[in-house]
């Protein structure tokens, strides 16, 4: 009676916890309802991503025409890498998109932190001008090169018309040019990008160790000597971040090659993303247009790790 009574008091306990644990269960999601949020994502991914990436590894090693069709793939092996380390063109390309990046990136950064270093000021209006300058990175591409084209326009350009009260006579014809068209890139580059480049810089610089600026001034430091001991150090990941990001995207700078100068006058503007453009949509010659993609990942790669084992251990906390 007693085993009876007491395993009957248990069995009254254990019900509810029971209960509950079964009714929790059947609220918690399952494992396929995850799934089935994130089925979108991973599609887009998959189709957009993975395969297109696969499929230019795959083309690289082969000769494919698309009118041909996908039955008219042809295996190659190394031919198209080959034909790249022969082709004067790709090294062309390639010497124009170093000149490109080499010289925008630079200048945006240094110009970015310039910006930034201002702007971390108590200025009024402050939030005003940093939305002001962070505006031309968000603006349609478009528009940006039609804007441009309007102000470097060779006889009524704003430009050129700037120059002329300077007491300039040879005006540039900039987009008309083969001398001056690629520096005229570079200029709509930098002016695009600096904005970009100085709102990362001013949250960096929002973080920076106060404590250390306390006490370089109690030791006398003057502004060059904090912004040297202190604010580059801090800076350093910042702007190593800055200059991979950067360089890949003037690395794969295509929308205003192909709005303005279409790689020319002649082939003075022909950077490596435009150069595989050519060869992949208008020449159809997909498996050597996708070499081109892969040497350029490759380049990219390279300049990367360079860039980080260069700035490792110079950094403020390391």
């Amino acid at each position: 009676m007693v085993s009876t009574h007491v395993s009957d008091r248990l069995t009254a306990i254990a019900a509810p916890e029971a209960e509950g644990r079964l009714r929790r269960s059947r609220l918690q999601p399952s494992g396929w309802t995850g799934l089935a949020f994130l089925a979108p994502n991973l599609i887009g991914v998959i189709a957009f991503t993975v395969i297109p990436l696969v499929s230019v590894v795959v083309l690289a090693f082969t000769d494919w025409n698309l009118v041909s069709g996908v039955e008219g793939i042809r295996f190659i092996g190394l031919e198209n890498f080959v034909n790249l380390a022969r082709d004067p063109g790709f090294w062309n390309a390639l010497i124009l998109t170093f000149v490109y990046a080499g010289v925008s990136v630079p200048l945006t950064v240094a110009f970015g932190l310039a910006l930034a270093l201002a702007l971390n000021r108590d200025l009024p209006g402050r939030s005003a001008l940093r939305a002001v300058f962070f505006l031309p990175y968000i603006v349609n591409v478009v528009a940006i090169g039609m804007t441009w084209l309007m102000l470097m326009n060779p006889r009524a350009g704003l430009v050129n018309q700037a120059l002329t009260v300077l007491g300039l006579e040879q005006l540039p014809a900039w987009f008309a040019s083969s001398y001056w068209a690629l520096p005229a890139l570079i200029l709509m580059a930098v002016w695009s990008s600096v904005g970009y480049a100085a709102l990362i810089f001013l949250s960096a610089l929002q973080d920076a160790p106060t404590h250390l600026y306390e006490a370089a001034e109690m030791d006398g430091a003057g502004a060059w000597a904090k912004f040297r001991v202190i604010t580059w150090p801090a800076l350093m990941p910042t702007t190593v971040f800055l200059l991979v990001t950067l360089f890949i995207g003037a690395s794969q700078g295509f929308g205003l090659i192909a709005l303005i100068t279409q790689g020319g006058p002649g082939d003075s503007t022909t950077t490596l993303s435009y150069y595989m453009y050519q060869n992949g949509f208008q020449f159809y010659r997909f498996g050597y247009a996708s070499a081109i993609g892969l040497a350029t990942f490759a380049g990219v790669l390279v300049l990367t790790l360079i860039t980080w084992r260069a700035q490792k251990g110079q950094a403020l906390y390391e």
